[in-house]
This record gives structure tokens, sequence and C-alpha cells, in this order.
């Protein structure tokens, strides 16, 4: 995964800044950015971060295989 910091999200502002704050608010949830900020709020002991990974592969491998059926 690259490093949060590194990818720019850019809003265009046209009518309200609460428009704008509400399309950021968006990406960045539909980017992981929240989620993320989050998880390194509180240090994750190596343990529980491998079992982490495991579940949202897991999870991840389920909605796939759901979306392959359904097409």
């Amino acid at each position: 995964m690259e490093t949060l910091l590194g990818r720019p999200l850019e809003v265009e502002v046209r009518d309200s800044i609460e428009k704008a704050m509400k399309i950021l608010k968006q990406k960045m949830s539909k980017e992981g950015i929240l989620q993320e900020i989050k998880r390194r709020r509180y240090h994750e002991k190596p343990s529980v971060k491998r079992k982490r990974k495991i579940r949202e592969a897991r999870k991840r491998r389920r909605r796939e295989a759901k979306r392959r059926v359904v097409r």
C-alpha cells in the first residue's frame, strides 16, 4: 500500500465549503484514510496486526467471490 502522505486528494470548491468538505470526507472514506488514521492512533501488537490482516484478507476474498457469483 502506498504511503498516505504521498497521495494528495483534491476537491474543487464551487458552491460552498460545506459541499466540498462532504466530498472530501467521502473520498477519504473511500480511500481508507480515515480507517488508517484510527488504526495508527494506538500501538498495535504484532500478533493483533497479523490477525487483523488475515481477517481483512478473508473479508476481501469473500466479497470478491460474492461479486463473481452475482455476475
